[in-house]
């Protein structure tokens, strides 16, 4: 790596202090690009990078929901999988307000709260999966059960089929 010193996220911290191994995968970026991008410009397969989208309940709660790249979130199965009778997408501009992440750089680790989360039991199988680090330009590769452990979320079936 170019850098002497590696700089550590939020999510990166935690991580280390629970003691859970990761691996960082780092690619040059000014301004958000969407997952597919960035997993062809790490040379990933689709199937294994997850993204994390943010929502509000009909009750005003936030949900957070970790999803493969390539697929949509089923708001009736997110909405029923967290308990709401309705969720809908949170508005760019108040990412960074509830998370303390900016767009493109959110992840389910270390949030400014801990949110009721929802990892895609696609994940599940998998020897590892590629979230974001924390911020643009880094990714994380982790264990879907490691990243449920550091975020305290559950498996459940929440994209469109």
């Amino acid at each position: 790596m170019a850098k002497n010193k590696e700089v550590k996220t939020n999510a990166m911290r935690i991580l280390d202090s629970m003691k859970i191994s990761y691996e960082t995968k780092t690619y040059e970026c000014k301004e958000f690009i969407d997952g597919i991008h960035i997993a062809d410009i790490l040379g990933l397969p689709h199937e294994i990078v997850y993204k994390t989208l943010v929502a509000q309940g009909a009750s005003k709660q936030y949900f957070v929901f970790v999803l493969p790249i390539a697929e949509e979130l089923d708001m009736k199965a997110a909405a029923r999988s967290v308990g709401e009778k309705s969720v809908a997408m949170l508005h760019v501009k108040d990412i960074n307000a509830v998370t303390g992440y900016i767009r493109g750089g959110c992840t389910a680790i270390g949030m400014k709260k801990q949110y009721v989360t929802r990892i895609d039991s696609s994940a599940q199988p998998l020897e590892y999966m590629i979230v974001s680090g924390g911020k643009l330009g880094v990714q994380l590769k982790l264990k879907p059960e490691d990243l449920r452990t550091a975020c305290g979320g559950e498996f459940d079936d929440i994209i469109k089929h």
